[in-house]
């Protein structure tokens, strides 16, 4: 790739957010609120989804869809030695989404 301004400026902003995620503060920090996202969006979801019946299945298999694939990503052994910020802030999301989800259903049976 050519060398224009553009680029290096991407690339220092690029360094630079990677140099501020390296404090292990910070990265706990957006590793509890990506947790916290997830659990929002599981409570929404099921929320949304109660109130339109239809669409409770292919909801469902969406869901296990994707946990399944951020599972097959995140537990691959390519991806293991360099697990990035966006892979383990991916699978918080995913871990908060399934609490959330299994605490409605809790709710639901009492």
């Amino acid at each position: 790739m050519q060398n224009t301004r553009i680029n290096g400026l991407l690339g220092a902003i690029a360094a630079a957010t990677q140099r501020w995620f390296f404090n292990p503060w910070r990265r706990l920090s957006v590793l509890i609120v990506s947790l916290l996202f997830g659990f929002f969006l599981g409570s929404a979801f099921s929320t949304i989804a109660g109130q339109a019946a239809d669409w409770d299945i292919i909801g469902a298999g969406v869901l296990v869809a994707g946990s399944e694939i951020i599972d097959r990503i995140y537990y691959n052994r390519i991806w293991q030695a360099r697990r990035g910020l966006w892979l383990e802030a991916l699978n918080a999301l995913k871990i908060g989404l399934t609490y959330s989800l299994f605490l409605e259903a809790f709710k639901l049976g009492s």
